[in-house]
């Protein structure tokens, strides 16, 4: 079981779009012979972009596996293949594959060289401690410089990028610089290459590099272990040369994937988290892959077929899987019972007996399991959780109602279900402007739910610009005191509540502290006045919109031994909080969004003009390859509902841009009083 362990590897391949990724996965499958031949992302032939709008489209639009074996040294070695979409607005699906896999394989194409994804996937790769690997696709292409572009690579991240194979023979094959180097290369040398690989490898083993230095060489036996530590410390990222069009390099980066790639017991593991059963603070904890452990497996990714159901694909960390075994989920206290376990080929799915630590399966019509829960078979670990994913906030949205009337439920199914898919995708109801908004991380996101919603659920939606998420805040500290008393004829009402409010930094959120002292409030109306001040948080105070960043501290009150109850509390609670938000410089806080543009370069001065114009500001600019310009820019999301259009006008259709939530901060005064006084008639009428 252990050697079979270490015959599996997993991979994602990840980067920007038009790099290639769903062909490169195609070439391999077909090297393999998993598959006769390579399919086509033009023709809808490939694997891993199996739906109808993907086919559609050409492009991916979710992560899809592909689960294969490859014949080595006489024994199979499994490869768990994750391929990525690549644009921005599909991170929901593609930055979860970096939990289920021990390498990202960081896919470029050489025409274009480092895009705005290809140095996003190497931090977050390098934040999830990653070993990483450099493909670089499409070296067959028209006016490819491979060896500027390995220059440029170095300078963008770091002299440890070396090439294992270099182009050769015009681009067409490459050539080995690290198994057996020999033969000629498009540039450089072999023998060059070969040697500041082993330098930079015996840079982690002190030992082996003084015997290296005594002897000038080392097997390829004795490097395995460093070469592993090398590649899991970063202190060595392969680069590599393909093109899944003609083949050169693909059997290459097959013997890459098995020979050097880390197996399970390998790689950096894991973090998981355990909250004690006690409470107090969670601690890290470090999965085995060790298949006489307790089981845990990882839920990455939820599909909803319209045939099967419900499939949840998750990868084993420790212990092992089998169909009919008793098992939880997450912090769930009734065990399930699987009866069948797959693994994933696109859309094919073949069942097997049992998933042991590295297998990537899945589980069919259990609705219970959401993304990113654990499944483990002992009660124990209800409290286990994986490492949060640090995914983008979906700011940009469209208030959505049908077409049809009657069509209300159906519609609010399927946004869940759509929902459940994708982690980056929620819906919201603004009770302010009575409207459902969808939510995404940009227009093609949201472009791509209202097709789904089209063509596999036939549902038409009218859809509008949705009304902007403010909030509101307070500006400096206050005190807020509130006296209810009520008589009635027979039992009356009593609560007293004295509380102060204070600022809290941005995006902390809201806390309540009892404060009190020697039971001026007894201890079982506490949460009583907790739920009073809470009950204003949603409408606010300003403007009619949600507030926070604000701590509460209750320190005093007085009750009465008959009359004092939860509702006398609550209002007491209520009223206190307001009085204190009055005295506290109440203030609109505007949501702020990071902005990424790229546009032909003599465009710059007038995307630059339309941001300013806009209240926006240039945090920086790039040229990610030549006649292009990537801007970097912070605005208000307020001032950029009609910048999609007027970029598509300025560039001739050749402009791109993506937005990701940064921070709040507070509106300008002239926006503050106009959303104060939109929202007094209304208050008044309420």
């Amino acid at each position: 079981m252990a050697n079979s362990i270490k015959r599996i590897r997993t991979v994602a391949l990840v980067g920007q779009a038009g790099s290639g990724k769903t062909s490169l996965a195609e070439a391999l499958l077909a090297r393999a012979g998993a598959i006769p031949a390579a399919g086509s992302v033009e023709r809808g032939t490939t694997v891993c972009d199996y739906t109808p709008l993907e086919k559609e489209l050409q492009h991916s639009l979710k992560l899809a596996i592909a689960t294969f074996p490859v014949k080595a040294d006489g024994d199979e070695v499994r490869i768990h293949l994750l391929d990525t979409p690549g644009y921005p607005d599909f991170l929901g699906h593609a930055l979860p594959a970096l939990a289920a896999v021990e390498t990202a394989a960081i896919v470029i194409n050489a025409q274009n060289g480092a895009e705005m994804m290809t140095g996003r996937f190497m931090q977050w790769a390098q934040k999830r401690n990653l070993d990483r690997l450099i493909i670089v696709n499409k070296i067959d292409a028209d006016n490819v410089d491979c060896e500027e572009l390995l220059v440029r690579i170095q300078q963008t991240f770091g002299r440890e990028c070396l090439p294992l194979n270099l182009p050769a023979a015009g681009r067409s094959k490459v050539s080995d610089c690290f198994f057996t180097p020999a033969g000629d290369a498009d540039f450089s040398s072999v023998e060059e290459a070969h040697r500041r690989l082993i330098d930079q490898v015996v840079e982690v083993d002190e030992k082996l590099m003084e015997r290296y230095l005594e002897k000038g060489e080392v097997t390829p036996e004795e490097l395995h272990e460093p070469l592993e530590r090398a590649l899991r410390e970063g202190h060595l990222i392969p680069v590599v040369f393909t093109s899944a069009k003609t083949g050169a390099g693909v059997q290459e980066l097959l013997d890459v994937m098995v020979k050097l790639l880390p197996n399970p017991t390998e790689g950096n593991a894991p973090v998981y988290t355990a909250t004690p059963a006690a409470g107090g603070e969670p601690k890290d904890l470090t999965p085995l892959p060790d298949p006489g452990k307790h089981a845990l497996a990882h839920v990455f990714k939820i599909e909803i077929d319209p045939y099967i159901g419900r499939v949840a694909v998750f990868r084993v960390h420790q212990g092992r899987l089998t169909a009919n075994m008793q098992l939880y989920i997450g912090e769930g206290r009734k065990p399930i019972k699987p009866g069948h376990l797959y693994m994933l080929r696109g859309k094919t799915q073949t069942e097997v007996h049992e998933a042991i630590p590295g297998d990537i399966c899945a589980i069919a019509k259990i609705d219970e399991i959401q993304f990113d829960h654990i499944l483990h078979d002992s009660p124990e670990d209800a409290q286990v959780h994986a490492r949060p994913l640090e995914l983008p906030t979906s700011v940009f949205g469209l208030a959505v109602q049908p077409k049809k009337r009657g069509d209300e439920q159906k519609v609010s199914d399927v946004l869940h279900k759509i929902a459940a898919e994708d982690p980056c995708f929620y819906i919201e109801h603004n009770a302010q402007a009575n409207e459902t908004v969808m939510r995404g991380l940009g227009e093609m996101h949201l472009k791509a739910v209202l097709a789904k919603m089209s063509s596999q659920y036939k549902i038409e939606l009218d859809t509008k610009p949705p009304a902007i998420p403010f909030r509101e805040t307070i500006g400096a500290k206050a005190e807020g005191h509130s006296r209810h008393k009520k008589q009635t004829g027979g039992a009356g009402q009593f609560g007293e509540v004295y509380l102060r409010v204070e600022p809290l930094p941005r995006g902390k959120g809201f806390e309540f502290v009892d404060a009190v002292k020697g039971g001026s409030i007894p201890n079982q109306f506490i949460p009583s006045v907790e739920k009073g001040v809470r009950s204003v948080l949603d409408s606010g105070f300003v403007a009619g919109f949600p507030i926070q960043d604000v701590r509460v501290v209750v320190y005093d009150g007085k009750s009465h031994p008959v009359d004092s109850k939860d509702v006398a509390f609550m209002s007491a609670g209520r009223k206190a909080f307001l009085d204190a938000l009055a005295k506290a410089r109440p203030i609109v806080l505007e949501p702020i969004v990071n902005v990424d543009i790229v546009v032909p370069e003599e465009r710059m001065g007038d995307i630059a003009g339309e941001l300013s114009g806009h209240r926006g500001q240039i945090k920086g600019s790039d040229s990610p390859r030549p006649g292009t310009v990537q801007i970097s820019a912070q605005a208000p999301l307020s001032e950029l509902e009609h910048f999609p259009a007027r970029l598509k006008s300025l560039t001739a259709g050749h402009g791109s841009y993506s937005l990701e939530f940064s921070h709040y901060e507070a509106a300008p005064p002239q926006l503050q009083q106009k959303l104060a006084a939109a929202h007094k008639p209304q208050a008044e009428a309420e």
